[in-house]
């Protein structure tokens, strides 16, 4: 009897112990806050009424708050103007059942400034292709710390799709589709996590992580899908890509899906100490994944590109771009020509372009129409190494600035083979001024050290 009763006990706290343990999962969470919290209908919010929704929804989100607990939203559609959330506004729904639809009257549909601890899940906002002002998103944070985002759905924005300025905390699990400029916008962040989101269709950029001046920014972008980024406004650079990081130090971006850009894969301008780890690449038309400008510290590394006009760029040794490794990359299939917009002599079929103080080591690169890897342009060439990486079927191999005023790099220990041009050619910018500098009777240059290439014959 008392071993039944001690077994009788154990299951019943392991089932108390399951329910405080469920998911935090829209789909769940909406019946049980409805009863620890707020219920948006208790304020007569009506779920898919052809009326408009803002007075009742604006009321119910200022009494939760006030109250310090969460409102929930039941599934339906719900047709409003401009919502305020107030600092600790808690908004949870039923994912891909609760409906925000925005109709005009207002910059935004969801807006929040100097209010922290904002909470959205499980909802959907659907922006009706309404036309936003500049510099707004349909869900605009301004001045917000430990804001959490999770499981909502935006879709049809006329403008940004999550717009935030000096924001802390966290956007993760949601869908982004059909947005008028850029999905998310973080303008001088105090420390996000933008993770596992899905962008598809926008029509500037995917993720842009900026700054309004130099500085340490932080912001990780991690585990993202991105398809689908339409350079909308044209431009030579500025949109089209999937991920942008503008003047921000210290930001990661891994382990990312990127797929059909109009431009870069991952693009970061005068962005010190940047990392792009672990990203998978197919699909993009320019750079895919580029350190250009003022930046120090740039690690590329561990990233496969499949398709695009140019695999890595480190450039910009003339505007202070300098200190990189690129590392165990796999670059293949390139194309000869880059999108209408940029400089008609800029070159394209490039596996590899370093200039300064940077280390090229472990990378493979396949079928590039023009070279594998470049080091230096014109005299802007310092301190570059590039060792033990394998370049097949390209139609030269590695190629060196040697015009005078270059500086010192080291070729050494590389595979290389299917290069009907040359292993090793030495450069005057683009302009190849020298024959197969592997060949015992080369042309030999102080500042330039080859050897221990393989190179079938």
């Amino acid at each position: 009897m008392d071993v039944h009763r001690r077994r009788l006990l154990a299951g019943s706290a392991a089932g108390a112990a399951g329910a405080v343990a469920l998911p935090v999962n829209a789909a769940w969470a909406a019946p049980l806050i409805s009863t620890l919290g707020r219920d948006a209908t208790q304020y007569g919010v009506k779920p898919n009424s052809p009326d408009d929704q803002t007075r009742a929804l604006q009321r119910a989100i200022d009494e939760a708050a006030r109250a310090q607990m969460p409102l929930a939203l039941p599934p339906g559609t719900y047709r409003s103007a401009m919502l305020r959330l107030a600092a600790g506004s808690q908004l949870v729904g039923v994912r891909g059942a609760t409906r925000l639809v925005f109709s005009g009257g207002g910059p935004s549909l969801l807006s929040a400034e100097g209010a922290d601890g904002i909470g959205i899940a499980g909802v959907s906002l659907d922006g009706g292709a309404i036309a936003l002002p500049p510099r707004r998103g349909l869900l605009h944070l301004a001045g917000v710390r430990d804001a959490r985002i999770v499981d909502c759905e935006i879709t049809r924005s006329g403008g940004a799709g999550i717009w935030l300025e000096q924001v802390s905390g966290e956007l993760s699990g949601n869908i982004l589709t059909d947005i008028a400029s850029t999905a998310i916008v973080s303008f001088d962040a105090l420390g996000l996590i933008v993770a596992r989101n899905t962008i598809r269709g926008t029509r500037d950029n995917g993720i842009e992580i900026l700054r309004t001046a130099l500085g340490d920014d932080g912001t990780m972008v991690t585990d993202n899908r991105i398809e689908d980024i339409k350079a909308g406004p044209g431009g030579s650079g500025q949109y089209g890509n999937a991920i942008n990081a503008f003047r921000a130090g210290n930001v990661i971006i891994s382990g990312n899906r990127i797929r059909n850009c109009d431009y870069s894969a991952v693009r970061g301008n005068s962005a010190s100490n940047i990392q792009i780890v672990g990203n998978s690449v197919t699909d993009v038309r320019e750079v895919a994944l580029y350190s250009e400008f003022s930046f120090e510290g740039a690690v590329i590394s561990g990233n496969t590109v499949d398709g695009a006009a140019f695999g890595v760029s480190v450039c910009n040794f003339n505007e202070g771009g300098r200190i990189a490794v690129v590392q165990g990359n796999v670059i293949r299939n390139l194309i000869p020509k880059r999108p209408i917009g940029t400089a008609p002599d800029d070159e394209a079929g490039i596996g590899i372009y370093v200039e300064a103080d940077s280390s090229v080591t472990g990378n493979v690169v396949e079928n590039a129409p023009s070279y594998g890897i470049v080091a230096g342009w014109g005299r802007y060439l310092r301190d570059v190494v590039i060792s033990g990486n394998v370049i097949r079927n390209a139609l030269a191999g590695v190629g060196v600035s040697v015009v005078p005023g270059a500086g010192t790099a080291i070729v050494s220990n590389n595979m290389i083979s299917g290069t009907p041009r040359g292993a090793v050619i030495g450069l005057d910018h683009i302009k190849a001024v020298t024959g197969d500098l592997t060949q015992e009777n080369a042309q030999r240059f102080a500042q330039l050290s080859v050897n221990g290439n393989a190179v079938p014959r």
